[in-house]
């Protein structure tokens, strides 16, 4: 008889991968890194472990909206005061703060419970085409599509 196999922290390989998210479009390039984050392309993945890798984003600035999207696509927040809702356009985000706009994206694709923030924290996103992990020898990752 064979058993499943649960993964559990000492036998969990994490990888670190940059994508280049220039002409990219933002949706297909959210649903990847999500899935990354998470794990589900390896054999060992565990729904109940954090088996994923880390990623690096840069060029977030020159995300792709397709569609009327920079228009259209609206996102709220609120202040926790009686009245205080705030919206931004995909576009007036994309032009103030690209990072927000990738990362809000991304961690919407990943379980809303205390997995997810972990998962989360292994995104990191870059407005330029410069980072600061070239300690750890990130891996070009094309993506597919």
């Amino acid at each position: 008889m064979r058993q499943t196999f649960m993964a559990n922290e000492a036998n969990i390989e994490r990888k670190w991968h940059v994508i280049d998210a220039e002409g990219q479009t933002l949706g297909r390039l959210s649903s990847e890194v999500a899935s990354l984050l998470r794990g589900k392309y390896k054999p060992t993945f565990t729904p109940h472990v954090d088996t994923g890798d880390h990623v690096i984003i840069i060029n977030a600035g020159k995300i792709y909206l397709s569609g009327n999207k920079e228009q259209d696509k609206v996102y709220y927040r609120h202040t926790g005061y009686r009245g205080g809702i705030k919206s931004v356009t995909a576009g007036e985000l994309k032009a103030k703060n690209p990072v927000r706009l990738l990362e809000t994206s991304i961690k919407g694709m990943l379980p809303k419970n205390s997995l997810g923030r972990k998962q989360g924290k292994k995104l990191y996103v870059y407005a330029e085409d410069t980072h600061p992990h070239a300690a750890q020898q990130p891996e070009s990752y094309e993506l597919r599509g």
